[in-house]
């Protein structure tokens, strides 16, 4: 009989993204595999996309709570949104329960980390839980060891394991202090598998716009820029993108979301961006021979792996990493929420895969900072000795998901458990 897994991941692409890719592996296993969503607001396409390309898959979306948890404070401030994020997942453990008490029988129940009030559910029921945590294993390594945050991850240490996505070579040193108990020394850390990379295969999107531009330029000869599902500049800032890139010279395909207006909340879907108003004058016009401007969305898988790809400027989001990681790319970070700053960190001091584009943490990239980063990346001998690295890691990656490599042999020992 096959097990029965249920994966509940935590809310936005980037977490819906890995989880996926797990799911992928447990069918690969022979599992029978359900993942449940809360209600989407901006995921509907997401949701889509992923349901259509992987049939196999189970996608249940649960009701929405029968009452909506307070987004103030008690002094009538509201609430953070990550708090307001947290509350509203808490207020569907309700449904979550109802749901899980239909399933004839689960093997495991993965939960995102965001989901940590997911466990109350999971104990009542008596369920094998796991956690899954969809970023560096150096970040969680720091999360476990902060004490401000202590009080909501200690509940990981109620799991019967953590799942990570990511992979021992690339991390050596962050799997190693998890394992020893380093993070935690006054307790037990329960077991840690680095799995990952948990990455698309891509290939689903061949007609994309964008991949035909990308065929008829030289090889190595592109600057991807993308910042994720959640990351957007105001107008300013895409000026400055736009005027670094044009003086480079160098061939870019970057995308544009439409920054958010005063008004807008958290999940929400933005419009399509107005193009002509963000960017300069004539700024589409001038550079329509060596640029490629998309709107909201690219197949990023098939665009990194594109032979045309040079290099790829991100928000350093974890999925994204682990992407250009794979792809072989040099990466130009520019970090924008999350944790995303301490993986810029491992990406350009660790790993030396990548290049700071200062200013991040200003109010305003300079134009003059894309400018020469770009040049410095595409025809620098630094840049070349950043392309040989993420060669070697490319490889690596590789090699830790092929049979017998650690990645593989960590979810075999994972399932052994179960």
């Amino acid at each position: 009989m096959n097990k029965s897994v249920i994966l509940y991941p935590g809310p936005g692409v980037g977490h819906l993204t890995p989880m996926v890719q797990l799911a992928k592996v447990f069918l690969q296993h022979g599992a029978d595999v359900t993942v449940v969503l809360v209600e989407p607001l901006d995921l509907s396409a997401a949701v889509a996309r992923e349901a259509a390309s992987n049939p196999s898959i189970t996608f249940h979306v649960l009701p929405p709570p029968s009452s909506a948890p307070e987004a103030s404070n008690s002094d009538g401030t509201p609430k953070h949104h990550i708090v307001q994020i947290f509350d509203s997942l808490g207020a569907m453990n309700e449904h979550l329960r109802d749901f899980l008490r239909s399933v004839p029988s689960i093997d495991a129940f993965v939960i995102d980390m965001f989901c940590s009030d997911a466990l109350d559910v999971a104990a009542e029921l008596e369920l094998p839980v796991y956690f899954f945590y969809a970023s560096a294993a150096g970040d969680l390594a720091i999360f476990l060891h902060m004490p401000s945050i202590n009080a909501r991850m200690t509940k990981s240490y109620k799991s019967n394991g953590i799942l990570v996505n990511s992979f021992e070579s690339l991390e050596t040193r962050a799997v190693r202090a998890l394992r020893d108990g380093l993070c935690v020394p006054d307790r037990a850390t329960p077991p840690v598998y680095c799995i990952g990379p948990l990455v698309s295969a891509g290939g689903g999107e061949k007609e994309h716009e964008c991949l035909r531009w990308l065929d008829a330029q030289p090889d190595k000869s592109v600057v991807f820029l993308s910042f994720g599902s959640m990351g957007t500049f105001p107008k300013k800032q895409l000026e400055e993108i736009a005027i670094g890139l044009e003086k480079s010279g160098h061939r870019f395909l970057w995308v544009v979301r439409t920054p958010p207006g005063d008004d807008y909340k958290l999940g929400e879907p933005l419009p399509e961006p107005d193009l002509g108003a963000l960017l300069p004058d004539g700024f589409l016009e001038r550079t329509k021979e060596t640029g490629l401007v998309l709107k909201s969305w690219a197949p990023q898988v098939d665009v990194l792996n594109h032979r045309a790809t040079g290099a790829f400027v991100t928000h350093c989001g974890w999925n994204s990493t682990l992407e250009g990681v794979t792809a072989g790319l040099p990466l130009l970070c520019w970090p924008m929420y999350a944790e995303q700053r301490m993986n810029k960190m491992f990406i350009v001091e660790e790993l030396k895969l990548g290049v700071e584009l200062k200013g991040y943490d200003k109010e305003i990239v300079q134009a003059e900072v894309v400018e020469t980063k770009v040049k410095w990346v595409m025809d620098s001998e630094g840049g070349r000795a950043l392309r040989e690295c993420a060669e070697s890691a490319k490889k690596r990656a590789a090699e830790a998901i092929k049979k017998g490599g650690s990645s593989r042999v960590a979810f075999a020992e994972f399932l052994n458990k179960l």
